[in-house]
């Protein structure tokens, strides 16, 4: 939320077989995902439209599509070409792509939550996509790639054994996974994967993975066109990647993209799809893996990236800048709002201009120097930080400069972007379904393009409102399950639960609390837009296990709100 207007993105991928059963694919899901997880609105502008951008999504694990064409075209330096070269021309391309070796087909079984249904899971689908061996025994994936997974697998280049996986960390915001095998066999007479810097603009990226079309090794080459900070569709964050103009296809998902000494310079991770343009793809750079794994090293969890828990305004106008007292050599961004629940809360207030972020000036359009005649947005600065570090920001206040150390979090929105792979919390009293929201439940409720299709209501808390503490949750009527007790309230469908008997709700085991232990002869649940909804308490609750009993619904609540 420190940031300038960023752009929703929308994934793709081709369906798998077992994935057709399910309503509501997932981006590990080979289907044709449109818009899974689109990323919010930054701080300067929110609720603009998302860009057609997609996860290039894991390929089906049992994906057969025949090629029609030629074999060397196909791979691009693969082993289907290589079968044609003979001997002398396999040695000349392990000289282009000496990492080769290193890179591994990921076959994932995936079994989703049902958002909708929360007391069961979806039908489980499998998946394939691509990853690499690094140091440490270590090999590195997409986080969408082993999303919601139950079971992992590896194999090797030229290997006909899939080994069993182990899932070390899953890096939602920067959509990397780290995973390990405990298989000696595995690592035998392989080398791992080496980073290298930040490349340059039209600096050569070879590609290499598995995508869809074929099940040997696949090479596409381009260049870097672009270095920005991008949306990641599967984090619903922004931080910095590159954009080539290689082809990336399902399945690519998780393959190294080298430079032309073979060096890893970032993980393809999803692609632009959209009837204007042609070949553009985007890889997750080495800064954004290296500080990924440093992260995990540290604290051996993944604690995700820090952010300034502001949205600000660019300070572009003159007379803007000459109301704010700004002088004429002052430049920075104008602080619009602070979370209540960031560290920043505590010394930011509205209307402060940010002059610089650990000593680095901040330009009026909120972006600061990056290398040799390049520009990038400051939230760039911020993402080289870790959860917990302190930075020094200058603010222009009243016309008088202060300096403020701050201590850097990640952060909390009212309606989460993930649930990190925990099954969803619900509770069911007298047949109504109370759940809290999500993104992944609203793109289950109104599928990948809910951000268009979900009530206006729950979009403008999930774009603009601000969770007031770090517990604090939408808690919504999520239907109604049909019972004689509730006649006259079938037609209540995900409407935000304000109050019970007076006791404001602030989160969903707030609100189980307070009717587990209503003593009152009726139970009154105040609804948005002052409807209400009357229940005899002891009937309610007597109702409840009859209409378990008739859904085949195992529990009156997840098994998270018991505790």
């Amino acid at each position: 939320m420190d940031g300038s207007a960023s752009k929703g993105k929308r994934k793709r991928g081709r369906k798998s077989k077992a994935a057709a059963d399910h309503p509501s694919p997932s981006p590990d899901a080979p289907a044709a995902v449109v818009a899974e997880n689109p990323a919010p609105a930054a701080a300067g502008r929110r609720g603009r439209k998302p860009r057609r951008v997609e996860v290039e999504a894991p390929a089906a694990a049992d994906a057969s599509t025949p090629w029609r064409g030629d074999a060397k075209h196909l791979a691009n330096g693969g082993d289907a070409a290589m079968a044609e070269l003979g001997p002398a021309g396999w040695e000349e391309v392990v000289r282009v792509v000496p990492s080769m070796d290193a890179v591994v087909k990921v076959f994932c079984v995936h079994t989703e939550p049902n958002f909708s249904l929360p007391w069961q899971r979806k039908r489980q689908y499998s998946s394939s996509s691509s990853g690499f061996i690094i140091g440490g025994r270590r090999v590195l994936t997409n986080a969408h790639s082993v999303e919601h997974f139950t079971q992992v697998k590896l194999k090797k280049r030229g290997s006909d054994t899939k080994y069993l996986a182990t899932v070390l960390a899953i890096g939602t915001e920067c959509d990397i996974a780290l995973l390990t095998v405990s298989d000696d066999e595995f690592w035998e007479g392989v080398t791992p994967v080496e980073f290298g810097s930040l490349p340059a603009l039209q600096d050569a990226v070879t590609v290499v993975g598995y995508p869809i079309g074929g099940d040997t090794i696949s090479v596409t080459s381009g260049v870097v066109s672009r270095i920005e900070i991008l949306s990641y569709v599967h984090g619903s964050t922004e931080l910095l990647g590159l954009q080539i103009d290689a082809a990336i296809n399902s399945g690519n998902s998780g393959g190294p993209a080298f430079n032309d000494r073979g060096i890893c310079v970032g993980i393809a991770f999803q692609s632009l799809k959209h009837e204007d343009v042609e070949n553009i793809g985007y890889v997750i750079p080495t800064p954004v893996i290296k500080h990924f794994i440093q992260d995990y090293e540290k604290s051996g969890a993944y604690t995700g990236f820090p952010i300034i828990g502001i949205e600000w305004q660019k300070m572009e106008n003159p007379d803007l800048r000459k109301a704010m007292g700004m002088k004429p050599d002052q430049k920075g961004v104008r602080v619009r709002r602070v979370e209540p629940t960031a560290p920043e809360s505590g010394c930011l207030q509205p209307s402060d201009i940010i002059l610089s972020f650990d000593e680095v000036d901040i330009a009026n359009d909120g972006t600061v120097p990056f290398r040799h005649g390049e520009r990038i947005g400051f939230s760039y600065l911020v993402s080289q930080k870790y959860t917990g570090d302190k930075a020094l920001i200058k603010v222009l206040r009243n016309s008088k400069v202060h300096e403020f150390k701050i201590k850097l979090a990640t952060h909390k929105r009212l309606i989460a972007a993930h649930v990190k792979g925990r099954p969803p919390s619900y509770y069911i009293v007298a047949g109504f379904v109370f759940a809290a929201v999500s993104v992944p439940y609203l793109r289950s409720e109104y599928g990948k393009d809910y951000e268009y299709d979900a009530p206006v209501k729950l979009l403008v808390k999930h774009l603009h409102s601000m969770a007031e503490s770090p517990d604090e949750q939408l808690v919504v009527v999520s239907q109604v399950l049909v019972a004689d007790i509730n006649i006259g309230y079938e037609d209540i469908v995900n409407t935000q639960v304000l109050a019970v008997n007076g006791h404001p709700v602030k989160n969903l085991k707030d609100l189980v609390t307070t009717v587990e232990n209503c003593k009152d002869e009726f139970l009154k649940f105040d609804l948005e837009y002052d409807q209400i909804v009357v229940l005899e308490t002891k009937t309610a609750k007597a109702a409840t296990e009859d209409i378990l009993t008739t859904h085949c619904i195992p529990s009156a609540m997840s098994d998270d709100l018991k505790a």
